[in-house]
């Protein structure tokens, strides 16, 4: 599932589109239900952000469109004309470029749902206090269940959990109760800069991500894997360097 540097980067990609009256087309039948051509052709996009793992583009007299990539969704800008090869969801055409929005069926005409957002990962700074306050909410849970909740810390997924998790040597398994401040901040902050670092450079650093069975970078011991969560995602974790407690301790990353 794209997470919240994949959408910070989209944003970026947008921005030429930023100040044009764009032409819509919805070449999906399932996106043409939704009347988007309707209410936003000829309109001119005055800004777009990403907040967590949705994309928010602002057109004028306040109509927002909020889209949310799901598993396989994903932004593409080129120029304006090119052959289309499949149906995308959503086109928007300006003068010289076009967005194309393939496999992103969560489209609305309605930004409610990121009011109910926790604090944004991928902010200048993150409000590192309020999103502990909000993990904190159920102490019993474990850590990396709590990572996923949009609701307490909005643009972390599966990837950037487990990356930050690592970095910060904290078991995700541990309750949120037996993790101490300084180390959910240490957590975060991993998060914050790992996710930094891929909008700025495209590059998605990954060193226990999808390596179950191989050598962890960090003390050579195999990576685990396992499902967590409701969901069942799968959690990577190192279980020596990664132990209950951690093996590290608190303070362990640099925050400026």
């Amino acid at each position: 599932m794209p997470e919240g540097d994949s959408l910070a980067r989209a944003v970026r990609r947008l921005q030429v589109l930023v100040g044009e009256r764009v032409e819509v087309e919805t070449p999906h039948p399932r996106a043409a239900v939704k009347r988007l051509v309707e209410r936003l052709d000829g309109r001119v996009l005055v800004g777009v952000e990403a907040v967590g793992k949705n994309l928010l583009l602002h057109f004028e007299d306040g109509v927002v469109l909020r889209s949310h990539l799901r598993m396989s969704g994903r932004w593409q800008v080129r120029a304006r004309g090119s052959r289309l090869f499949g149906r995308p969801w959503l086109i928007l055409r300006g003068a010289e470029r076009e967005a194309v929005l393939w496999n992103g069926p969560a489209l609305e005409l309605d930004d409610r749902v990121v009011r109910r957002l926790g604090p944004d990962i991928l902010d200048q700074p993150p409000d590192l206090d309020a999103i502990v306050a909000n993990l904190r909410r159920d102490p019993r849970g474990a850590v990396g269940d709590a990572l996923l909740d949009q609701r307490l810390v909005a643009g972390i997924g599966n990837v950037w959990k487990a990356e930050a998790l690592w970095e910060a040597r904290v078991s995700p398994w541990r309750a949120v109760a037996e993790v101490s401040d300084e180390e959910l901040r240490d957590v975060l902050w991993a998060a914050h800069e790992l996710m930094t670092a891929a909008v700025e450079t495209g590059r998605e650093r990954r060193v226990v991500y999808n390596r179950a069975g191989r050598g962890c970078r960090r003390c050579g011991t195999p990576i685990e894997a396992r499902g967590q969560g409701d969901d069942n995602r799968t959690a990577y974790w190192c279980p020596a360097c990664q132990a209950f407690p951690s093996a590290a301790g608190s303070g362990s990353i640099n925050r400026v």
